[in-house]
């Protein structure tokens, strides 16, 4: 009986015998923006030292990956390329924010993909750095940040990945930092300095320590006044324990409920979503990514993901992909991932 339970034992690390399958996982994704439906992907920028990449290609790889998205309805490329070209040729070639905007609305899309590829190497190990930006036609959408629309606060964040977690944790700071940073004093056509700070533009009566009154702040970047509630101040300015207004918080991170009527706009030209990555062939996280990726498909090939850091189109092909899914993965557009149990041939 021991040799029998050793056998068993030592069966695995045999070749031709195996009582265990390989295990993975088949990622499943949708869209999670049900008012970012219709897009469009731009031909790709090349800011990468190869002068051989063809950025085509990427927008091609990037099209067929996000088509493949259930929830959107992309426009192929080549029709996206003649609808650019016309609205180069009577408004001229789109640059900012506003004007890739305008380009989606001359589309009749709901979004355009501005993209640039700003590293590649196509010899092992191949790696591909990326920068994507969505545009939306509406100037009323604002920034979707990393962790918005996962499961906070709820049983489920538990489950929410350590990566995501902690990029989101690292946007949250940024904005809220942003709030906080000093801003520096500019100089005025006069030869004068401006403000190095918020300046008080009106406030009330000083009563004591306290001021009476609203107190009005100008920024001194924008020229915007926001007023304030004078209870948190007092006579010499100082702030006592509050925030100031829209500060960014967690609970940002979580959808509104609905609203009985439609809120007011306020308009930005910034890009809803954006996001860079670097892919090596070489990094343990991005060859398990592929390897899931290769073997829960159907590839006839037979080469197994190795052969995939081979051949540039399929490194080119899986970026494009891995790109889309952790953008969606962390904005609530990862689904509940499916098992694969598969057995080697050679166990039958």
């Amino acid at each position: 009986m021991p040799a029998i339970l050793l056998t068993i034992a030592l069966c695995p690390f045999w070749g031709g015998c195996s009582l265990f399958p390989e295990t993975r996982y088949r990622q499943r994704l949708h869209n999670p923006f049900p008012q970012l439906k219709r897009v469009a992907v731009l031909p790709f920028y090349n800011q990468s030292q190869s002068p051989t990449l063809d950025t085509e290609q990427v927008a091609e790889a990037y099209y067929a990956a996000l088509q493949a998205v259930p929830g959107f309805e992309v426009l192929p490329v080549g029709v996206t390329k003649a609808q650019w070209h016309a609205y180069a040729m009577q408004f001229g070639e789109p640059t900012t924010g506003q004007q890739f905007q305008n380009l989606a609305r001359f589309m009749n899309v709901e979004a355009v993909v501005v993209g640039s590829v700003t590293d590649y190497e196509s010899y092992y190990p191949p790696r591909m750095a990326m920068t994507v930006h969505w545009y939306a036609a509406n100037e009323g959408f604002h920034e979707i940040p990393p962790g918005y629309g996962l499961p906070w606060g709820t049983e489920a964040e538990e489950d929410i990945p350590s990566r995501i977690v902690q990029e989101a944790e690292f946007e949250l700071a940024r904005s809220q930092l942003a709030t906080q940073s000093p801003t520096v004093a500019q100089q005025q056509p006069d030869g004068h300095q401006g403000p190095d700070s918020q300046a008080t533009v009106q406030a009330g009566y000083v009563e004591g320590e306290n001021i009476i009154g609203d107190v009005m702040l100008q920024d001194p970047l924008d020229g915007s006044i926001v007023t304030l509630d004078a209870e948190s101040w007092t006579a010499d300015g100082a702030m006592h324990e509050s925030l100031p207004p829209n500060f960014p918080g967690p609970v940002d991170l979580i959808p509104d409920p609905p609203a009985p009527v439609r809120p007011v706009a306020t308009p930005t030209h910034k890009p809803v979503l954006a996001q860079t990555r670097m892919y090596r062939g070489d990094d343990p996280y991005f060859t398990a990514r592929l390897a899931d990726y290769v073997e829960t498909g159907d590839d006839a090939r037979g080469m197994g993901w190795q052969g995939y850091l081979k051949r540039s189109d399929d490194f080119v092909r899986f970026c494009c992909h891995l790109h889309i899914a952790e953008m969606l993965e962390s904005r609530g557009g990862a689904d509940q991932s499916d098992l694969i149990l598969r057995w080697p041939l050679s166990r039958y």
